[in-house]
């Protein structure tokens, strides 16, 4: 299985920060933001990362990872993304390197608790398919968000300005090598981009949908407040263990 983190974008939100890097390299407590979501790949089992990067400071990653050896891996690959063309665009470079494999997809600015081996260790055995990750959040408005129906997700609405669940879809998800069918499908939405919850529909469409709800902490990092809050949950961390 495959593992891809996606890190372009140009990180307006946390402008004047990213004027002069890219927001996954900004500091997360006593790492660099992006060191999490591969942290989390390399603890899920997964040696096979690709790093999909965007903007001016694309080369510095190369500077700081390398080969990715700090990590215990072999290799490290990169591609590049420009400007901001949506998440579901970003994941759409990484085709050639999934090349037909399942690939587990983490947003570079998230940070999580749970360990999530056991989750890749189910989607393995899944046939087909695809699996989200869900958490409980007081604004579910800034994220997609899961309506459900007996149990079951019947659709992923991105942003609503009135929610139907308080849960949030987490930027971890995990795909069989369809995804990239789905994503050449899809239209640019309102904001220009081509969405990741437009392709998670399809699996819901496509009655291929699993997902787990996670136990421990999550947040992403991409605005001041979130930002903030990831640095809180890190230090936290690091001191308690």
């Amino acid at each position: 299985m495959k593992g891809v983190v996606l890190a372009g974008g140009l990180g307006t939100r946390l402008s004047p920060l990213t004027r002069v890097t890219n927001k996954h390299l900004l500091p997360v407590y006593d790492k660099p933001m992006i060191y999490y979501p591969v942290e989390t790949l390399v603890k899920s089992g997964i040696e096979d990362i690709m790093i999909v990067t965007g903007g001016n400071a694309a080369g510095d990653f190369l500077k700081l990872m390398g080969n990715g050896s700090e990590f215990g891996l072999k290799d490290l690959y990169y591609t590049y993304q420009r400007g901001e063309g949506g998440i579901a665009e970003a994941l759409s470079l990484a085709e050639h390197f999934v090349s037909g494999d399942k690939v587990v997809v983490v947003l570079g600015d998230n940070i999580l608790e749970d360990n999530l081996s056991e989750a890749v260790q189910k989607f393995e055995k899944q046939k087909r398919g695809a699996r989200i990750f869900l958490k409980e959040v007081t604004d579910p408005q800034r994220f997609g968000v899961p309506v459900f129906k007996n149990g079951k997700i019947v659709n992923i609405e991105e942003k609503p300005k009135k929610p139907k669940s308080q849960y949030a879809v987490t930027g971890i998800y995990m795909y069989d090598s369809r995804v990239f069918e789905f994503c050449r499908k899809l239209k640019p939405s309102k904001r220009g981009e081509l969405e990741i919850s437009d392709v998670n529909n399809c699996y819901i469409k496509d009655g291929s949908m699993q997902y787990d709800i996670l136990k421990g902490y999550w947040t992403d990092a991409g605005t001041f407040d979130s930002l903030l809050h990831a640095n809180k949950l890190a230090a936290l961390k690091a001191e308690s263990s």
